[in-house]
């Protein structure tokens, strides 16, 4: 079953569109997501032309350059074996890098990369309307299509060749595919909510939380179903993840001298976050890169992050007094609660200009109270709230264990959009058709 049909099957059990026919909503939803192109399209041609790569962008950049040269994923400059991301974004844009050699030969296609991640912006766009729709209605659809078209907070990752933007795609299709699951909760659709969670962990490592704290929630409400059948399920989505992410994890466990999972960057994470400079003064809660100058022992990738790993794990327990200031300012920074104006500069440094930055933090507090209202809503028309709000909870668990800035939000931001229009079309009207509880059909259809 693809994505489309699972929101036709949840729509017909569980919300009716509010506006219009399915053509029309389509005709509309299609002419927002053109939009989006359009303005994340401009953006990249007149802010980003010739912006030099910067940040994880280097990496990403020369990985897709690679694997389109034919070396897999190896360093561009010695040919050793590399890994330090997860594969998704690479991959995704190889096929550009591929297509820009025949015209480039050794060229960097950053120009290309950046346009064909406007391409991926436009689909979170396109995704989100179908998730409005899901759980509130066409109209809803249509509003959250429109306002993930214009916010910042989304548009800022497009213009970018960095994970977010695959990483909010994969999550945004997860959430829908969670909502299909609950409407019908059998094998086929929890393979599905967890092949899309598997996909959302090739682009960035963290969103494996979405397994334990969205699906095994989402699992456990499915109270018509006997409590071995909801593990069952769980523990099917939970295989449907592993085998999306089994070839990176093999590939990984077999070129490295020391075990690797997703990458050999998380003693660099670990390292970087865990340090006088990130625990104390105004970097408190931030990561830096004070630790790549730190003696390591010779060998390749692997050896290097489990040296560093082991710096950071130490420098915890040698100051584990302060560790509940740095993860509550963690938290604070990434829900934009703590120096807003010091995370604008920060960003700098990954591509994202302080204006945007701005107007992202002033958009994101007029959506919060939206998001309230739009919850509130949703719970009164017992539409069933889990695969949105979990999305909160693992971007704080997420800022709590790393390190706090706002790109780690983007699980949330999807959330956020989607509650807002839900709100907007209550304000708008829809609270006149609000229809039926969703319990009845969810409870009175057990699974095949």
């Amino acid at each position: 079953m693809t994505a489309t049909d699972a929101v036709d099957a949840v729509g017909r059990g569980r919300v009716q569109p509010v506006t219009g026919s399915t053509t029309r909503f389509w005709r509309v939803l299609l002419l927002i997501v053109l939009g989006a192109l359009v303005l994340r399209v401009g953006y990249v041609m007149l802010a980003k032309r010739n912006e030099p790569v910067l940040g994880d962008q280097i990496y990403y950049n020369a990985q897709a350059n690679t694997i389109a040269r034919g070396h897999g994923f190896t360093d561009f400059r010695d040919g050793s074996q590399q890994a330090e991301h997860p594969p998704l974004t690479a991959l995704a844009l190889t096929p550009t890098s591929w297509v820009m050699e025949r015209f480039d030969p050794g060229g960097s296609h950053l120009l290309a990369q950046r346009l064909t991640m406007t391409i991926f912006g436009a689909g979170v766009v396109l995704v989100i309307g179908l998730l409005g729709r899901t759980v509130a209605g066409a109209r809803a659809g249509l509003v959250g299509a429109g306002i993930a078209a214009v916010y910042p907070n989304l548009w800022i990752n497009d213009g970018l060749v960095m994970s977010e933007t695959l990483a909010t795609l994969a999550v945004a299709l997860a959430i829908l595919l969670a909502y299909r699951f609950i409407r019908a909760p059998r094998w086929s659709t929890a393979a599905w909510v967890g092949a899309a969670c598997g996909l959302a962990m090739l682009a960035r490592a963290e969103l494996g939380l979405l397994l334990p704290l969205m699906v095994l929630p989402v699992a456990l409400l499915l109270k018509q179903l006997p409590f071995a059948r909801q593990i069952g399920l769980f523990a099917l989505a939970c295989l449907a993840a592993l085998a999306v992410v089994s070839p990176w994890l093999v590939a990984n466990l077999t070129r490295f001298d020391e075990p690797v999972l997703f990458s050999t960057n998380d003693g660099l994470t670990i390292c970087g976050a865990n340090l006088h400079r990130t625990y104390y003064g105004e970097g408190t809660g931030l990561w830096a890169l004070d630790c790549a100058g730190f003696p390591v022992p010779k060998g390749d990738r692997s050896v290097v992050s489990n040296a560093l790993r082991h710096d950071g794990l130490q420098f915890i327990r040698d100051h584990l007094g302060r560790v509940p200031v740095v993860v509550a300012v963690r938290v604070a920074r990434v829900w934009s609660l703590y120096a807003p104006g010091m995370m604008a500069d920060y960003n700098v440094n990954e591509g994202r200009d302080v204006e945007v930055s701005w107007a992202g933090f002033v958009a994101f507090w007029i959506l919060v109270p939206c998001a309230v209202v739009g919850g509130v809503q949703l719970r009164r028309r017992r539409v069933p709230i889990t695969p949105l709000v979990s999305q909160f909870v693992i971007v704080t668990v997420t800022a709590a264990a790393i390190y706090g800035i706002t790109r780690f939000r983007i699980p949330a931001e999807v959330s956020m959009v989607v509650l807002a229009a839900v709100a907007v079309d209550h304000w708008w009207g829809g609270h006149a058709a609000v229809p039926a509880p969703v319990e009845q059909p969810i409870a009175a259809e057990a699974p095949a």
